[in-house]
Order: C-alpha cells, then structure tokens, then sequence
C-alpha cells in the first residue's frame, strides 16, 4: 500500500536523526567494561586466598560472588556488543536483544549467587568459627574502592540501557557486601561475636535479592515481547487515534528489540484516506518524542481486513 511505503521513508528519516545515539552508546562503555573485569579478576583472586587463611565466610562468600560479577559483566560486554552488530538477511533486526537475554542471565546469576551465600551462612550459624577481623575489614575495604568504582563506570548508562543497569546492580551489590564485610570484621574484633559473619552474610543477600528482583521481573517481561514500562499503551493508543482523519486504531504492537530500542506497528483505520509524507512523519516524531519509539511501522487502511490481535 503506498501509505505504508511512504511511511517507510518518513520512519527512516526520523529514525536516523532520532536513533543516532542509541546506535553508538555502548561504545562509550568498553573502557567501562575492560577496566571493571580486569579489577574484579585480580580482586577475586586476593579475596579468595585470604578468605582462605583467615577462615572467614564472608571474604570467601564475597569472593565467590565477585566471581559471578566477572562473569555478568562479560555477558554485559557481550550482550552490548551484540546488539551493535549489523543487521543482515538473517537477523533482520540485528541482534539487539543480546542485551536483554544478558540482564536476565546476570539477575539469574545474582539471584543464585545470593542464594548460595544464604545456605553457607545458615550452615556457618549452626557452628560459628573465629575468623581474623582486621584482615576481613583490610580485603575488604579494598573491595569497596574497586567495586563502588566500576558501578560508577555504568552509572551513567544505567538509567537507560537495561543490560548496562544489570551491569551496575551487580558492581553496587558487591559494594555493599564488602562494606557488610567491614562491619562483620569490625564487631568480631571488638566485641568477639564469631556469628557476626554469617549473620552479615544473610543480611546482605536478603537485601540483594530485594534489589535484584525488579531487574529479574523486567528484563523476563522483555523477553516475552512485554511492553516496555516506559511506553503507557493506552496513551499510545489515544495519540494514534487522535491523529487528524483516524477512525479507529487496528492491531497495535509495541515492544523491546533490545535493551534502549522499542518498535511499534499498527493499523490506522482511515476511511477517507490521507495519510501523506507529512502526516507519516508527524505520526512517527510524536511517538518518539512522548515515548521514546524509534522503529515505527503504520499501515493506513480503509477499512479493516485482518482480524489482528486483541490488546
């Protein structure tokens, strides 16, 4: 239908003015991720060994969980650098989703990880054992530093991307566990409470898991073509059918290609016809600019001739 063919054009046009910087946002993220994998590696490596000789669960656990952070933020990078690649006759929306499949699988992983910790630190209650305080709050005190500052790194991208947000929970929980380990060392030093460990333990995945759980939720619900929480589809459906010469709006679909892009099509019923370049073009720039849909697909009919999807 030429309605949908001009339309083509008018989403294009807006599409590479709009979408510019979505395309080229995760680039300014490599450093980010290179420099927190490389950090976290070598830390793993010190937490673990002195977890080790000092026997404290904490260090070990947040070892342990620090491992699990290596390994999110390497499905972060993978997941980023994914959804850049070209599209082609095979993935004809490239393989943008590659962000949300990595924030699902980093909630999963911290949410196992966290569950982990939990079980050691309620088998460790039922036989506390003395750890080294002062070389608990060393270890982890340095911890701190590394973690607070790679979660810093992906700040800025967290608001937006919700795999660069995966990114940035796990570095921000893994703060908050060296800093609970700080505590710990410091209470068995002064007052020689050897269940401060496993205690701190539990309270600091209980609130980990607190934390993780939205990520969990929204990055499952992308996956199965949800629609976005950003996009109120009601709203969507009023501004389309506000549009000057619409009847009624037919098989409206909006959802997440990957972790900043969301696409929508619908069927614009206009019995007297009249969707030129213009109206096209002012369709697709309002709903990117109330919504943030940048991939836009309209097909203008008469009148009804598909069943479509009840929304």
């Amino acid at each position: 239908m030429s309605a949908h063919d001009h339309h083509d054009h008018a989403d294009h046009t807006d599409h590479d003015h709009h979408g510019h910087g979505h395309h080229h946002a995760p680039a300014n993220f490599n450093a980010a991720f290179a420099i927190g994998i490389s950090l976290n590696i070598a830390f793993v490596a010190i937490e673990a060994f002195y977890g080790w000789k000092v026997n404290s669960l904490a260090l070990l656990a947040d070892a342990g969980h620090n491992l699990s952070d290596v390994i999110g933020l390497v499905l972060a990078w993978g997941g980023a650098l994914a959804g850049k690649l070209t599209p082609d006759s095979r993935y004809t929306y490239g393989r943008k989703r590659a962000g949300i499949v990595a924030a699902f699988v980093n909630a999963v992983l911290l949410l196992v990880a966290m569950g982990s910790l939990g079980w050691e630190a309620v088998l460790r209650l039922q036989s506390p054992e003395p750890a080294e305080g002062f070389t608990m709050m060393a270890v982890a005190s340095v911890g701190i530093v590394i973690n607070a500052a790679t979660a810093l790194l992906f700040m800025r991208g967290s608001e937006h991307d919700l795999n660069l947000r995966g990114a940035y929970l796990h570095m921000a929980a893994d703060a908050l566990v060296s800093a609970g380990v700080v505590v710990a060392g410091g209470l068995a030093l002064w007052l020689g409470w050897a269940w401060i460990d496993p205690v701190v333990s539990l309270l600091i995945a209980a609130v980990i898991v607190w934390g993780t759980w939205s990520l969990f939720k929204q990055s499952l619900h992308l996956l199965f073509d949800g629609v976005p929480d950003s996009v109120d589809l009601a709203a969507v459906d009023t501004l389309l059918t506000a549009l000057p010469g619409v009847a009624r709006v037919h098989d409206l679909h909006v959802w997440a290609m990957g972790t900043t892009d969301i696409a929508l099509t619908a069927h614009l019923v206009m019995p007297d016809g009249g969707a030129d370049d213009a109206f096209l073009q002012h369709a697709t720039t309002q709903l990117h600019d109330r919504f943030g849909i940048d991939h836009v697909t309209l097909q203008v009919v008469r009148e009804p001739f598909s069943q479509g999807c009840k929304a």
